[in-house]
C-alpha cells in the first residue's frame, strides 16, 4: 500500500501544481492588460477634455445661433460616453471633472463649428471602444 500512496500523492502534487502554474499564468494575463488600459496618456486625456469643451459649448449654443437638435443630442451623448470611458479606465473622477471645466470654460458660449466637432467625433469613436455604437445608445436613451 505504501508504493500506491506515494504514487496517489505524487499525482496529486502534479495536478496542484499544474493547476498553481494555470492560474498563476491567467492572473498575469489579466493584469498586463488591465494595466495597458489603466490610463488614457496625458495628450489623450488633453483632447478628450478639449473636445467635451467643444460638445458642450455646442449644447450650449448662444441664442441666435443656428444648429440642428441632432447635433446637440451627439454632443451631450458624446460627452457621456467619454465619462464613463474614462471612469471605466480608471481615470479618477475628481481629476476628469476638473479636466473637462477647464475646457468647458476654455469653449463655452464659442460659436458652432462644425470642422472641430467632427474632428471630436472622429477622435472619440477611434479612443473609445464601440465609440460610435456607444453614443447611438446614449442618444436613444435621451427621450
Amino acid at each position: 500500500m505504501k508504493i500506491g500512496e506515494d504514487l496517489y500523492f505524487k499525482g496529486k502534487t502534479v495536478l496542484i501544481k499544474k493547476t498553481l502554474k494555470i492560474f498563476a499564468t491567467y492572473c498575469t494575463a489579466i493584469l498586463i492588460s488591465t494595466s495597458s488600459l489603466a490610463g488614457m496618456s496625458d495628450n489623450d486625456k488633453s483632447k478628450a477634455w478639449d473636445c467635451v469643451g467643444i460638445y458642450m459649448a455646442n449644447y450650449f449654443l448662444p441664442s441666435g445661433e443656428k444648429f440642428e437638435y441632432a447635433m446637440k443630442e451627439k454632443s451631450i451623448s458624446t460627452v457621456k460616453v467619454l465619462k464613463s470611458y474614462a471612469l471605466e479606465i480608471g481615470i479618477p473622477e475628481k481629476e476628469w471633472d476638473e479636466g473637462v471645466n477647464k475646457a468647458v470654460d476654455k469653449h463655452y458660449g464659442s460659436k458652432y463649428d462644425k470642422a472641430k466637432t467632427d474632428k471630436c467625433h472622429s477622435y472619440v469613436e477611434a479612443l473609445v471602444p464601440d465609440g460610435a455604437e456607444r453614443v447611438k445608445k446614449v442618444i436613444q436613451t435621451l427621450y
